[in-house]
């Protein structure tokens, strides 16, 4: 990784890997801007050594004011949440491609040097992943293309407007395909969550609340691997600084069934739980995992969190969220008038 400093703008900073991601910018030396669409005060995490701008990236012209004077860019920025949103949502998802187009165009009349742009797993066909041992996915095979509707396509079509700028524009483009990542100071429910997070607010509450039902969607037989939010960033720095121009999978190649996570949790939370499998509900592909071979040529790394670690983590931070949540509950509901 290039040793100098820099100044970087990271967008979607309110968000959870971007909040993750300032920070870590930060703490190498680099001067960030921060940039989101929430109010300041709903961004997941803040930092007071940063430049902390609301902004919306579907217009152009925001762009352009907030790209100025940067010399990297990491593109994070997008409407997305867990299956059961980009299910729900797929026009909306879509409307991210604003974010990418405008983004790149503002960085290319800028003259940034490096453009990191975020992209998912979701840009895989649904073909291969249709099996709870289905095959590692490799970058090879997003093509011949039919990625998840709606989020999915509008990822690898922005994969292609960095592709193409980069060879049009000579703009040093970098894309990463993020795999099911969680961890601290991520949303943990309103419907945005991740698998991990909601899995982990779920047994929670009810310890918490002391109800022993547990909600799964599926059968909890599909697969999936996660990566820990620390090797993501990892991961995405080292990507954005290096010289690999096509997309590159970040993601754990631990692969664990939901029934397996929720083991896990129930174990660091020391509660067992009666599972209650809802098979109506939004499930996505049947299976998903990272085949890590090119970034391990690449970078001699991979992601190395184990799930078990990463939840250890995880798991008491959203117990703490989930005991405010029902402690304010409780007082608005003692103090409604009889």
């Amino acid at each position: 990784m290039r040793g100098n400093r820099h100044s970087v703008l990271v967008t979607g900073a309110g968000g959870f890997i971007g909040g993750h991601l300032v920070q870590a910018l930060i703490n190498r030396g680099d001067a960030v801007r921060a940039v989101d669409v929430k109010p300041v005060q709903e961004w997941e995490q803040c930092s007071t050594e940063a430049e902390n701008t609301v902004r919306d990236l579907k217009y152009l012209q925001n762009c352009r004011e907030v790209v100025d004077g940067v010399d990297q860019v990491y593109n994070l920025a997008a409407d997305m949440g867990g299956i059961g949103f980009i299910e729900n949502h797929k026009a909306e998802c879509m409307l991210s491609a604003l974010i990418s187009i405008h983004m790149l165009a503002a960085a290319k009349d800028a003259g940034v040097e490096r453009f990191f742009y975020s992209s998912s797993a979701c840009v895989y066909a649904a073909d291969r992943q249709d099996r709870p041992d289905a095959t590692f996915l490799r970058e090879s095979d997003a093509y011949p293309a039919m990625p998840e509707d709606g989020y999915g396509w509008e990822k690898l079509f922005s994969e292609r407007m960095a592709r193409h700028f980069r060879e049009d524009y000579q703009l040093g483009t970098r894309v990463a395909r993020y795999h099911n990542v969680y961890g601290p100071y991520g949303a943990w429910d309103g419907g945005r969550e991740k698998a991990p997070a909601a899995i982990c607010r779920k047994v929670a509450t009810a310890k918490l609340t002391g109800d022993p039902r547990l909600e799964i969607w599926g059968d909890g037989e599909q697969t999936r691997s996660f990566m820990y939010v620390d090797d993501c960033v990892d991961g995405t720095i080292r990507i954005a600084d290096g010289d690999v121009t096509d997309p590159l999978n970040l993601g754990s190649a631990e692969l664990v069934t939901i029934n397996q996570l929720v083991d896990v949790v129930q174990e660091i939370a020391g509660v067992e739980l009666r599972r209650n499998y809802r098979l109506d509900a939004p499930q996505g592909v049947r299976g998903r995992c990272s085949d890590n071979t090119l970034i391990q040529r690449a970078f001699g790394w991979e992601p190395s969190t184990t799930l078990r670690d990463g939840l250890a983590v995880t798991y008491p931070w959203i117990e703490q969220q989930v005991a405010a949540a029902l402690a304010a509950e409780s007082s608005v509901t003692y103090r409604q008038p009889a």
